[in-house]
């Protein structure tokens, strides 16, 4: 078993034997962090959860959900679309609906709360997948929302080690290949586009 699998298994033994729980997008940074939480033997819980995604995204998130749930006997595999759950918010607050910003950032604060109603009622852990670079080195995440976990199995490594260790364990080459998103916008936006900044850069 890899270090960051050994932790994470100390880590939930060492705190009541709960099981992992993880938002899954189709990126490279949430595929590994699902699969570090299924190397551990122990029950992973791994949700997808569309908000008027773009079909290749989705497909992404459907193929490594299916890849994860024939390697990893522990694992379970969710798909909850949030996009009308979304679009009643939207519609709520339809004044404000111009600041495409809060509407984007509402989508991460939905799939948290998403989350935790599923770790709540699963006895589990939110696991966050945040890499170095994103949430700890420039802060690229939402408030409450992907910011919002209970750990961070993958804060200290850099983009391009996420990539090498996703390799490393099997991950497909599609998903690890593909341009980084946050998946909030729809026009599909990559993270350097947002960041003004390749990884290698950062």
């Amino acid at each position: 078993m890899n270090p960051i699998s050994e932790w994470l298994s100390a880590y939930s033994r060492n705190n009541g034997d709960r099981c992992f729980v993880v938002g899954v997008s189709g990126g490279v940074d949430s595929a590994l962090t699902s699969t570090l939480c299924g190397e551990t033997g122990l029950r992973t819980i791994a949700v997808s959860m569309p908000i008027h995604q773009s079909t290749a995204e989705l497909a992404l998130a459907q193929r490594h959900l299916a890849w994860l749930a024939d390697r990893y006997r522990n694992a379970t595999t969710m798909e909850v679309d949030l996009t009308e759950v979304y679009d009643s918010f939207e519609q709520l607050f339809s004044q404000e609906a111009d600041t495409p910003l809060a509407l984007a950032n509402t989508r991460a604060r939905l799939r948290m709360t998403a989350l935790y109603q599923i770790a709540t009622s699963s006895n589990g852990f939110v696991v966050g997948t945040g890499n170095k670079v994103e949430d700890f080195g420039v802060g690229f995440f939402t408030k409450y929302g992907d910011g919002g976990v209970d750990i961070s199995p993958i804060a200290d490594l850099l983009k391009s080690e996420v990539r090498q260790m996703a390799r490393e364990l099997g991950i497909l080459e599609e998903i690890v290949g593909a341009a980084p998103t946050d998946g909030l916008w729809p026009d599909g936006r990559t993270d350097e586009d947002q960041l003004g900044a390749t990884y290698d850069e950062l």
